[in-house]
């Protein structure tokens, strides 16, 4: 079966009617949803989020998958742990009204400063964790663990580590095949994470890296990474058919406070990563 396509379209504009745009340009039906205008959809009233979701639906465009803020890089361990059961709370029925079942959540770093010694640590993430999963199991949805940020983001061991003691049917993996590339400065890196927890990922995020001239590494277009085709590759080997979802970071950088600027340059990048990500395959 083919891949699905879908992406992060607040890359390319943070307005729904210029992701919608940016999504169609590319020739595709689906986001991943993330910013509705100036914030993160949760922070819209429910009238802003309805007239946002009426848009898509008019436009034939589906989410493939909720960009949570759940124990993400904003949110170490010191968090105030309310903050993230409210914004689930308040996300189950947005995302059952819109048939989604997919909530991206990562699992709350340590602060920067003070850290907390490490079995502390590990053992305030999987109570939170457990307790997250208990509700979206209630409600329905899956709790899915990006590589990026936290305990579970530390390798593919303490990935795995995290999966065996939460032991919820509602917590999953998606698998973004830049981050360890970029934390780590080496494209085997991903290999390596990839290699180590394939088999209980449920969802790619595609975003690539390579070594900049200064020597830092910096994303760039997929076709100009190579462990981009090897993961395809092995995803297509092993019959996997969900869905693969652009975040290029080549022009917005949510987490790192850089947003669109000029939309037509945006969108223009957005739309010539997800054909270079399309060739790839088809390659394959």
């Amino acid at each position: 079966m083919a891949f699905r396509y879908t992406g992060f379209a607040d890359e390319a504009s943070k307005s729904i009617d210029g992701q919608i745009a940016a999504t169609q340009a590319a020739g595709w039906r689906s986001i991943e949803l993330r910013l509705v205008g100036d914030g993160h959809y949760s922070a819209l009233s429910d009238a802003d989020f309805d007239a946002a979701m009426q848009r898509l639906g008019e436009a034939g465009i589906e989410i493939a998958g909720f960009g949570g803020a759940i124990a993400n890089w904003a949110r170490p361990i010191t968090t105030d742990f309310q903050v993230d059961l409210d914004e689930l709370h308040a996300t189950i029925p947005r995302m059952a009204k819109q048939g989604v079942k997919l909530l991206r959540i990562m699992s709350y770093p340590q602060p920067n400063d003070n850290p907390w010694p490490e079995a502390d640590w590990k053992a305030e993430v999987f109570r939170r964790l457990r307790e997250l999963a208990a509700i979206a199991e209630d409600g329905g949805i899956l709790l899915a663990h990006e590589n990026c940020n936290g305990y579970g983001g530390g390798g593919p061991e303490q990935t795995m580590e995290m999966l065996e003691a939460v032991n919820s049917p509602a917590l999953t993996l998606i698998f973004d095949t830049g981050n360890n590339s970029l934390h780590d400065g080496d494209n085997e890196a991903t290999w390596r994470f990839w290699e180590g927890c394939k088999d209980h990922v449920t969802h790619i995020h595609i975003k690539s890296a390579r070594p900049g001239g200064d020597g830092k590494w910096v994303t760039c277009y997929p076709d100009d990474d190579p462990v981009q085709a090897r993961i395809l590759a092995d995803l297509q080997a092993r019959g996997y058919d969900g869905w693969i979802s652009i975040e290029p970071h080549l022009v917005a950088q949510i987490h790192a406070g850089i947003d669109v600027v000029d939309e037509a340059v945006a969108t223009d990048v957005y739309v010539e990563y997800a054909r270079r990500v399309e060739a790839i395959v088809d390659q394959l």
